[in-house]
């Protein structure tokens, strides 16, 4: 649905994003992840038709954007992260509006409007002020309208910004659920969102593409994947050397003493468990061992793994 391919865009001197490659498939739902200014929101306006790439090529349903901008708006749904509504229509106005300037007329419409009130949840609202709405159901008419035409593919750049907790779970459930007949590109900070709904992650870091894969193929590639800590009573160099000599161990760190107990962060290789080893170590050294945890990593890992400076 989603192929980007060496795409490039400059400002004068500044390379927003650089040769960016990726793909998203029908009925995926992908997280597009990066830090502030990593080139998110300027891959999202050129695959919108908003911004022209300075090279490299993006395309949507097989579409080039550049040479069939018409086409392939009309297959794209699009929620920017600061929602443009007006909002001394109600809901319904809105959507006809907005209906009516994507083609839509007569029973099509009203079926549509129908169709997209009840899915966003909007029915007990849909005669109010949008004016009068809480943010989340804000967020909600900017899902209805970017969904009024039926596109086949959601674009959607940070949906549940400033959100509260009970609104965010509200607008991830639905996403979830359009997931299930939509291809959808998320671009969000939240990773625990990222982990629940998305099936693929690329993640960008300075206009590239810095990975592109499954949640759980990255987090196991990840060097924090393979990461153990123990706490024990020993001496900490003589711990430190021991521990060290151990077959699988890559590096051993003193983190903290806390009393006469010492706690150490121990990374193996990848897809290993070396806790048995530890754990003999400890017996046949005599150290009092009071915890040994081998640590889950996370997709938050794999983003500052990836993305961090130093």
């Amino acid at each position: 649905m989603i192929k980007v391919d060496n795409l490039t865009k400059r400002f004068g001197r500044h390379s927003a994003v650089s040769g960016a490659t990726f793909e998203a498939a029908k009925g995926e739902v992908v997280g597009f992840l990066g830090p502030n200014g990593a080139g998110k929101t300027t891959t999202i306006r050129i695959l919108t038709g908003f911004l022209p790439a300075t090279s490299g090529t993006a395309t949507v349903d097989g579409l080039d954007v550049s040479e069939h901008s018409l086409e392939t708006r009309q297959r794209i749904g699009y929620l920017p992260e600061s929602v443009p509504l007006y909002r001394d229509m109600r809901i319904r106005e809105y959507l006809r509006f907005r209906g009516h300037i994507k083609g839509l007329r007569g029973n099509t419409l009203r079926r549509r409007m129908d169709e997209v009130i009840e899915r966003c949840g909007l029915g007990d609202v849909r005669r109010k002020m949008i004016k009068t709405l809480s943010k989340g159901f804000r967020q909600r008419v900017g899902l209805a309208d970017a969904l009024i035409h039926d596109p086949p593919l959601l674009i959607l750049d940070e949906p549940t910004n400033g959100l509260d907790p009970n609104q965010i779970r509200s607008i991830r459930h639905l996403i979830k659920e359009l997931g299930e007949s939509h291809t959808i590109l998320l671009s969000t900070h939240i990773l625990s969102e990222v982990e629940m709904i998305c099936d693929k992650i690329v993640i960008i870091d300075g206009g590239m593409v810095l990975a592109s894969d499954t949640p759980s193929n990255l987090v196991s590639k990840m060097r924090s994947a393979g990461r153990i800590s123990i706490e024990l009573k020993a001496d900490p160099l003589i711990a430190h050397e021991k521990m060290s000599s151990l077959d699988q161990v890559k590096k051993v760190t003193h983190e903290r003493d806390r009393g006469s107990w010492g706690e150490f962060s121990i990374l193996v290789e990848s897809g290993t468990d070396t806790r048995e080893r530890l754990a003999n170590l400890a017996r046949e050294e005599g150290w009092p061992l009071r915890s040994l945890h081998r640590y889950a990593a996370t997709l938050e890992d794999v983003f500052v793994e990836l993305t961090r400076k130093d």
